[in-house]
């Protein structure tokens, strides 16, 4: 059992790493309880009997646990956020009262409450802050340019200094990692992370993934796997999310139950459609397939136009806000015949559409 009284985590003192929660209790099963749950968080604890003395510790941890045998003894301390009462009594009513006089904000019951825990200890040991802004890519049809598009923008994002990654998310494209020239970079790939469940480790995904051109990819190997179950999907683009900047996810045309878990981390999608009437009636297909799911689609379009057709006007045959004219330039027609990924330069008219975009698009989250 878990039961929230105020639910907002401390602030990191002076924007640096948080450390490890600290443990107030005397009762030698709960604190060994404790202590596994931090093992599997990957967090180091402090532990005290009682109040620390000096107290700074109590204000200064990330997150502090007290044991429900401990409640009177931390009676008279600073009234803090990020407090847990800790018990395993799932009968006892006064839990509650004892957890409004020490100012704790969330009393949990063991064993129910340990998944919870371990999220909570994991994302103060990882720092966990504004999740990243998420934009996913999609084709309005085959050969739209969707997949040089995303490359385009991961590259521009890491350019302006923004930690970024880059996760593609259909496995029948080819690899993202080719368009970016790293087909050979030492790293994982999708099939090692198909048997994930719960949570996996944002720090830790970072690391393990190649870094090209100053951000992280997560894309395919060569070999048969073509699946990632849903919760594997989930798992990893929660983790991509909780460490800030950016994540560009390539879309494939087609809604499954693993692309329905990559629609609903979005912020926002891209759909890609040429400028051509047959390009459009394909768009609406998939733009209606994923509207079911993902609430900010917009349409991005690349010319050159057929006749009678303009951006604005294929906006509106879609019923999708405008996110702009994608510029026609050889890197986005052929990413393959490049000698180096798209809009890496930082020069040229596509890079100047993925930096404007991620310019007002930051700003619309810093808003929200």
């Amino acid at each position: 059992m878990t039961g929230t009284v105020t639910h907002d985590p401390p602030p990191a003192a002076g924007g640096s790493r948080p450390s490890g929660p600290l443990i107030v209790t005397e009762n030698a099963q709960l604190l060994d309880d404790l202590l596994r749950l931090c093992a599997a968080a990957g967090a180091t604890p402090e532990v005290h009997h009682g109040l620390p003395e000096p107290r700074g510790s109590w204000e200064a941890a990330p997150l502090v646990l007290v044991g429900d045998d401990a409640a009177r003894r931390v009676r008279g301390a600073a009234r803090r956020r990020g407090v847990v009462l800790v018990g395993r009594d799932q009968d006892d009513s006064g839990v509650w009262r004892r957890a409004v006089e020490i100012g704790a904000d969330h009393v949990l019951m063991l064993p129910d409450g340990e998944q919870w825990l371990v999220d909570r200890i994991a994302d103060v040991a990882e720092g966990v802050g504004r999740p990243a802004l998420t934009v996913g890519v999609i084709g309005g049809r085959g050969g739209a340019g969707a997949s040089t598009l995303a490359c385009a923008l991961a590259v521009t994002s890491a350019r302006e200094g923004l930690r970024t990654l880059l996760v593609d998310a259909d496995p029948l494209g080819g690899g993202l990692d080719v368009v970016l020239g790293g087909e050979t970079a030492q790293g994982l790939r999708w099939p090692a992370f198909a048997a994930s469940r719960g949570r996996v480790g944002g720090a830790a995904l970072e690391a393990s993934l190649p870094e090209l051109h100053s951000l992280r990819v997560l894309s395919w190997d060569r070999g048969d796997c073509v699946a990632v179950p849903p919760q594997a999907v989930r798992a990893v683009l929660a983790a991509a999310r909780r460490g800030g900047g950016t994540v560009v996810v390539d879309l494939p045309r087609r809604v499954d139950e693993a692309v329905a878990e990559a629609l609903a981390q979005l912020d926002l999608g891209l759909l890609v459609v040429p400028a051509e009437l047959r390009a459009v009636a394909a768009a609406k297909r998939v733009s209606s397939a994923m509207r079911m799911v993902l609430r900010d689609l917009r349409v991005a379009v690349r010319g050159p136009y057929a006749p009678g057709l303009d951006d604005h006007e294929v906006a509106r045959l879609l019923d999708l806000p405008l996110a702009g004219d994608v510029p026609v330039e050889p890197g986005l027609q052929r990413p393959h015949q490049t000698a180096r990924p798209p809009a890496a330069s930082g020069r040229g008219p596509l890079a100047r559409f993925c930096k404007e975009f991620w310019e007002q698009a930051l700003v619309e989250a810093r808003t929200a």
